[in-house]
């Protein structure tokens, strides 16, 4: 094979690779269980890493309001996080009145 050729097939590879999913995984290497409040209140949206697959370790993903970088925690954290929204969702329905 002409070795122009060889070189197209590889650089066409790293670019879809590169641009989809199909890459390495993103996994969470360990999980936090302790999150301060002032965090959990700015959280935007959240992923759940399961242990099964490609990921060795269960962890909730928390994404971060003004953070580059999400934040891996210990799925119990969900349940703080659950309680602090609805906290936040009720003052915001008491301010209104």
């Amino acid at each position: 094979m002409d070795l122009k050729v060889v070189f197209v097939i590889v650089c066409l590879c790293a670019l879809a690779i590169t641009t989809t999913d199909a890459g390495i995984p993103k996994c969470c290497v360990k999980a936090r269980r302790i999150i301060p409040i002032r965090i959990l209140k700015k959280v935007q949206r959240t992923e759940v890493q399961k242990s099964n697959g490609a990921c060795d370790v269960s962890a909730l993903i928390l994404y971060v309001e003004g953070m580059a970088k999400p934040i891996c925690a210990h799925p119990k954290v969900e349940r703080h996080l659950t309680w602090i929204q609805r906290q936040m969702t009720q003052n915001k329905r008491r301010a209104t009145y």
